[in-house]
């Protein structure tokens, strides 16, 4: 049976976790991720909120509907990534500074 004393430590641990939880809703709309195709022909920027901001296709890229399917789905998908890591450090990094292991996005 848990004590006062670790019922306070748990009730502590949950307060920081909270915190650690604003700080990071709010940290994360305000981080960008840009992904561009090999051939720079596609840039791509999402937030970390994963909003698209900023696509940007240059025009010779227009000639080949196809193509610029592909590429813009690569960027979008490698821009996508760089957020969802981004999450799941901060994540990580509030749950190791409590002590737990917190689950992944």
């Amino acid at each position: 049976m848990a004590g006062f004393g670790d019922l306070m430590k748990i009730m502590a641990h949950a307060k920081e976790l909270q915190a650690s939880a604003a700080k990071i809703k709010e940290e994360l709309p305000k981080m960008e991720f840009t992904s561009s195709t090999a051939n720079g022909g596609i840039s791509v920027t999402v937030g970390g909120d994963v909003t698209v901001r900023n696509i940007s296709i240059a025009p010779e890229m227009l000639q080949d509907k196809e193509y610029l399917e592909r590429e813009l789905s690569e960027a979008l998908n490698s821009a996508l990534t760089s957020a969802k890591s981004a999450m799941q450090e901060q994540m990580k990094s509030v749950g190791s500074s409590l002590g737990i292991d917190l689950p992944s996005f």
